[in-house]
């Protein structure tokens, strides 16, 4: 007698039915789309940016600058009364200007009440503006004058002119300045009448923040003084501090 051993291959599935399509893999959602790979650069670029280049630091704003941006955040210019302002250029680099206000001005008191007197005031004036040169003129009703002359003198250095005449004694007025602009600094330097001599500097310590001091004295009047500013600037806000 013999003995035989037969073996025979396991049966194939069943073909799948219709319309049915088999599940997704464990983890994968109906629609959702593999988590895109992090980009490293970015973020090495972002830090990059952060990090402080005191080789190359932007020129801070002019020191007087400054101080016009906190009088005119803290003192806004209103009045109270009529004003009317009209220019005529009559070319590219000449014209002239007419200036018309009514309404009172405040006079100081020792009480607390303010005191106000009705006046008026008319102003003729010049301009005459060139890429190196701006020549500012005005003349009222009253016989005041004012003047102001900016001057390129060199590619980093500039002269500034302002004077005031008047008919009263010892209101009259004129000052002479000297800026001078580096790459990552300013600096002033002020001569007045009544023996005043003053001075300024400010620095960039980085992009957004610059640091100045000042510094004047008033000869006549037997005066001195120091100040300090910071600013720091952003693209949506400007923070100062100035200290007198």
């Amino acid at each position: 007698m013999g003995a035989s051993i037969s073996h025979a291959s396991a049966a194939a599935p069943p073909p799948p039915l219709p319309g049915y399509a088999p599940p997704p893999p464990f983890g994968a959602s109906d629609g959702a789309q593999p988590p895109p790979p992090t980009n490293t650069r970015e973020g090495e670029n972002e830090a990059a940016e952060e990090k402080v280049d005191y080789m190359n630091l932007p020129c801070p704003v002019p020191y007087e600058e400054i101080q016009r941006e906190a009088f005119m955040s803290l003192k806004p210019e209103i009045f109270e009364g009529l004003r009317f302002d009209f220019t005529k250029m009559l070319n590219p680099f000449f014209g002239l200007s007419h200036s018309v206000s009514m309404g009172p001005m405040e006079i100081p008191s020792q009480g607390t009440d303010v005191i106000k007197v009705p006046t008026s005031n008319y102003e003729f004036g010049a301009n005459f503006v060139d890429p190196k040169m701006m020549l500012v003129g005005r003349v009222s009703h009253d016989g005041r004058v004012t003047a102001r002359v900016k001057c390129d003198l060199l590619e980093n250095l500039c002269l500034k002119i302002n004077a005031q005449l008047t008919n009263e004694p010892h209101y009259s007025q004129g000052m002479f300045s000297f800026d001078y602009k580096g790459k990552d600094f300013r600096s002033q330097f002020q001569i007045g009448n009544n023996a005043f001599y003053g001075a300024n500097y400010i620095q960039s310590v980085t992009k957004n923040l610059s640091l100045g001091t000042e510094a004047f004295w008033l000869g006549q009047q037997r005066k001195s003084g120091v100040g300090f500013v910071t600013r720091y600037d952003t693209k949506k806000t400007v923070r100062f501090f100035i200290y007198l």
